[in-house]
């Protein structure tokens, strides 16, 4: 009998509190894996080991199934499927599964972090089947997923409003009374998951520049971890607060059971990553973006992995030895809070740069403005910040970039001082800053109206008969010198 409101395929953690965040607001949810052993064990916590997620008769609302033609059958129509596996082949596995079970106009959603070319080459395929298909990122990890999560939702526009009433309930909410929900159709095919690949990689950004700012006070200054827990509340009570800003303060809190040190320092520093950052700084690549930022943050990770070089190398190659800070510390802490601030706001506007390139590209239509709210809470990288990102959209839905915006030029004026001199020390102390560098490096690029490229050209020009534009022509139209013949007659 057709009974519940939506299913949900793959019982990971993340799938589980969807599936109890759900069923807390109201809905009846199937549930189904291909581990049976999993469902049934899902199933059996809910009383029992979940008593503390659920809220009552939350328990009657959810019902597992070890048969997926059951499963199907028993959703209302248009039938709801929500699929949380690992991305790539086992999705597609998934959903050719499904489509036998299934009717036109049925909907199948991809919850899980699928590259967005898989998401529009999927939204075709379906399309053209007469199934619609939605491919929705999710962000804020296992809490997130329990508590309200920022949804971003695209694919088939037909299906949206069969599924936002669900996910925008579930949902976590931001604004003066707590109602405006961090879920918002973004565009169609693959644009939800695009938009999550650009939140991930604005992630990698964040943490890298945080991590950057711990390094430079913790060496520059030769802050202990009680100190550094002191700069991380202040500067959570400000302009940077933010859900990494706190969870990095909380850090260096936290003592390791085993020896009695603070954990933070036994932790190996190498840095792992799933690939979501990779795939931002790829399509920034193939579109012509420069991303620089977010690309250089998944380096300092793979850097971070040649542990075994970097050791020897450390017996082998020098830098500045005797090098100290020798100025003023409080001030150079404000310096550092300057530098992240602006380095930070960089790379929210090389990435919304990203997202309006994409959307060229594919023909989506999205709302900046409308994808800074659905950060601003339940997701990683929520932070007060992004009250500010939508504030500008909303003045102008055109901007062409952040850093133009009035409010964030006068924070970029502000900050610059700082900015450059926690470069500068670093720099002469040693201390390797990509991200903090690679923040500057794009700003005085960008702000300059005449690069070095004009010499780039000519040697092109000179190897490969690549062509140039001239400055005192149209642009569009090209030329090309036989250098050595003009050397010659020079």
């Amino acid at each position: 009998m057709s009974q519940h409101d939506i299913g949900l395929i793959g019982l990971a953690v993340m799938g589980q509190n969807l599936v109890l965040n759900m069923a807390n607001h109201g809905f009846s949810v199937a549930v189904y894996n291909r581990t049976t052993e999993t469902t049934d064990k899902f199933i059996a916590s809910l009383p029992g080991e979940s008593a503390d997620k659920v809220h009552p008769g939350t328990v009657d609302r959810v019902q597992g199934y070890h048969d997926l033609k059951d499963f199907v059958a028993s959703l209302q129509t248009p039938r709801r499927v929500m699929i949380m596996v690992k991305a790539g082949g086992p999705v597609d596995a998934v959903i050719n599964e499904l489509k036998p079970l299934m009717e036109k106009g049925d909907i199948i959603i991809d919850g899980g972090n699928s590259d967005f070319r898989d998401t529009n080459r999927r939204y075709a395929e379906l399309k053209a089947e007469g199934f619609r298909f939605m491919g929705n990122g999710v962000s804020g990890g296992e809490e997130g997923a329990l508590k309200g999560p920022s949804i971003m939702p695209g694919g088939d526009p037909e299906a949206w409003p069969f599924v936002k009433d669900i996910y925008q309930s579930i949902s976590a909410k931001v604004g003066p009374n707590a109602d405006i929900p961090c879920c918002e159709w973004v565009g169609e095919a693959g644009a939800g998951h695009y938009v999550k690949m650009v939140h991930n990689g604005i992630e990698y950004g964040d943490m890298q520049l945080i991590c950057e700012a711990y390094f430079i006070l913790k060496h520059a200054l030769g802050l202990t971890n009680a100190e550094l827990y002191d700069v991380f509340k202040s500067w959570n009570e400000g302009e940077l607060e933010s859900y990494l800003i706190e969870i990095t303060r909380d850090i260096f809190t936290v003592k390791d059971p085993a020896t009695g040190n603070d954990l933070v320092d036994m932790i190996l520093d190498t840095a792992q990553q799933k690939g979501t950052g990779k795939w931002m700084s790829q399509h920034a690549l193939d579109l012509g973006v420069p991303t620089t930022l977010i690309t250089e943050a998944v380096y300092a990770r793979c850097l971070s992995g040649q542990k075994e070089a970097r050791v020897n190398a450390s017996k082998v190659l020098t830098g500045p030895t005797d090098a100290k800070f020798t100025g003023d510390k409080k001030q150079f802490i404000e310096d550092v809070k300057q530098a992240l601030y602006a380095s930070k706001l960089c790379s929210y506007a090389q990435g919304y740069v990203q997202l309006d390139a994409a959307a060229k590209e594919f023909g989506w239509k999205l709302n900046n403005g409308n994808i800074a709210l659905l950060w601003r809470g339940g997701c990683i990288i929520r932070s007060a910040f992004l009250g500010d990102i939508k504030a500008a959209f909303d003045k102008n839905p055109q901007l062409e970039n952040l850093l133009l915006d009035d409010f964030f030029k006068a924070a970029i004026d502000k900050a610059q001082p700082s900015w450059r001199r926690v470069v500068a020390t670093a720099v002469q102390l040693g201390l390797p800053i990509p991200v903090f560098s690679a923040a500057l490096s794009y700003y005085d690029g960008y702000r300059n109206p005449r690069l070095p490229a004009n010499l780039l050209q000519a040697q092109r020009d000179y190897f490969g008969a690549h062509t140039y534009e001239r400055t005192d022509q149209p642009r569009g139209k090209t030329f090309h010198t036989d250098w050595i013949h003009e050397r010659k007659n020079s």
